[in-house]
C-alpha cells in the first residue's frame, strides 16, 4: 500500500500508513504561508480493502467551519469523481471507502490541472472568435493566459471574468470551461447577441504557480492575491499586477471574479455596495442581474451569502471592490460550495465539475440582461 501526492495539484503529507483501517494523514501547508485545506492523493494497493483515513491537523485548516456537512471526493479514472462516508469530530477529518480498484485518488474538490488549464486555452485559440493573449509571467515565470473573445471595438462593452485566485478553488475553472464553450458555440443565440454588443476578457487561472504547488490561497510567494489589487507587486504578486494593467489599457464595464466558499454550501455573489462610489445605477444592475440569475439558474441563490459592507466600508485591496470602484462598474465575487448545494443537492456526486460548468454556461443570461446598462 502507497500513497503519493508528487503530482500536479497534490497535497498530503504521511504520518502513518502502515494499516489500511488506520491510515494517518495531515495537509501541508501553502507555499510560503501557513494557510491549507486543499488535498489531493492518490491510494495504491489497496483494492478490495476497507480504508479508514483521517486528516489529523483538520481542525488547524484555514477554515475548519468547511468540514462540517461536507464529503470527500474520490475517483479512479480522475474523470468522474463521486462523493465517499465523511466525518469531523474532535478536530480530526475521517473518510472510509473500500477501493475497487488498485489505485484510486481522493481530492477536497474535483481537481483542474495545469495540463487541462493548457488544453483549454490551447482548444480555444481554434474558434476565430478568440485570441490568446500572454500578458505576463507568475513568480515563478509560467504565463499567465488570457482568453479575448470577440472583435475588440471601442464601442463594445468589455467584461471582464477571473477565475483562481484561490488555487484550491477548482470549481472556479471548471466554471470558466464552462462559460468557454459557450461563448465559443456559434449555434448559441445567446452568445452570438453578446458578442456583437461586447468583447469578453477572461482569465481561466489567475495562480497556475499555486495551483500545481497543491495550495489553497496562496500564490509562489506566500502571496492572498485577492488582497493584493490596492497595490500589486511585479514581484511578490505580479498576477494581479499583469491583470490590473491589462483592464487599466483596455477598460472594464463588468467583472466577475469567481471562486469557492469552503463553509457555505450554496452558489451566491458578494457586491460591491460598500464601495465609495456605489449609487443607484450600479445598485440596479448589480440586484437585477442577480435576480435574473437566480431566475436561469435553480443552483444560484441570492438568500444566502456573506454580510453586505456597510456604505463606505468595503476593503479595496479584495479584487471585486478595487475594479468596482477604480473603474466605477458593476463587480461581484462569485462563490461556488466545496459542499454539496443545500438546495439542490446530489449524494453521490455533490457539488461537481460538471455543475461548476453549467453555472458557467448559465451567466451569459443575466450578463445579457443588464449589458444595455453596464455604460
Amino acid at each position: 500500500m502507497k500513497i503519493s501526492s508528487n503530482f500536479d495539484s497534490g497535497n498530503i503529507e504521511i504520518v502513518n500508513a502502515e494499516e489500511h483501517d488506520n491510515i494517518r494523514l495531515k495537509i501541508r501547508p501553502d507555499t510560503n504561508t501557513n494557510t491549507f485545506q486543499w488535498f489531493y492523493f492518490r491510494l495504491h494497493g489497496a483494492e478490495g480493502f476497507p480504508c479508514k483515513l483521517y486528516i489529523e491537523n483538520a481542525s488547524e485548516a484555514s477554515y475548519p467551519e468547511g468540514w462540517d456537512d461536507y464529503r470527500v471526493y474520490a475517483s479512479y479514472d480522475r474523470e468522474v469523481w463521486f462523493c465517499i462516508p465523511t466525518t469531523y469530530t474532535d478536530g480530526v477529518l475521517s473518510f472510509e471507502h473500500t477501493p475497487e480498484e488498485n489505485s484510486v485518488f481522493y481530492a477536497y474538490s474535483t481537481p483542474y490541472t495545469y495540463d487541462q488549464h493548457l488544453d483549454l486555452v490551447s482548444a480555444a485559440q481554434l474558434s476565430s472568435r478568440c485570441v490568446v493573449q500572454q500578458i505576463g509571467e507568475t513568480v515563478q515565470g509560467r504565463d499567465i493566459d488570457l482568453l479575448v473573445v470577440g472583435e475588440p471595438d471601442e464601442a463594445k462593452s468589455k467584461i471582464w471574468i477571473a477565475a483562481r485566485q484561490h488555487p484550491g478553488e477548482p470549481q472556479a475553472e471548471w466554471f470558466i470551461q464552462g462559460l468557454i464553450e459557450r461563448l465559443l458555440d456559434e449555434s448559441d443565440p445567446v452568445s452570438r447577441v453578446l458578442l456583437q454588443k461586447a468583447v469578453f476578457y477572461l482569465v481561466p487561472n489567475m495562480n497556475v504557480d499555486g495551483a500545481i504547488a497543491g495550495n489553497l490561497r496562496a500564490n509562489a510567494a506566500g502571496r492572498n492575491l485577492n488582497r493584493e489589487w490596492g497595490s500589486p507587486d511585479k514581484k511578490m504578486g505580479p498576477e494581479v499586477y499583469y491583470v490590473r494593467k491589462k483592464m487599466e489599457e483596455v477598460g472594464v464595464d463588468l467583472f466577475l471574479d469567481i471562486h469557492a466558499d469552503e463553509g457555505l454550501p450554496y452558489c451566491f455573489a458578494s457586491g460591491i455596495e460598500g464601495i465609495p462610489s456605489y449609487d443607484e445605477r450600479l445598485r440596479w444592475l448589480q440586484e437585477n442581474f442577480l435576480a435574473k440569475w437566480a431566475e436561469y439558474s435553480p443552483d444560484f441563490q441570492i438568500e444566502e451569502g456573506y454580510p453586505k459592507n456597510e456604505p463606505g466600508k468595503a476593503n479595496l485591496s479584495i479584487g471585486s471592490k478595487f475594479v468596482g470602484e477604480h473603474f466605477k462598474c458593476m463587480s461581484m465575487t462569485i462563490e461556488m460550495p466545496f459542499k454539496d448545494n443545500a438546495n439542490l443537492p446530489d449524494r453521490t456526486f455533490g457539488w461537481s465539475s460538471y455543475r461548476s460548468r453549467n453555472l458557467g454556461e448559465s451567466v451569459l443570461g443575466p450578463i445579457k440582461y443588464v449589458l444595455p446598462r453596464l455604460r
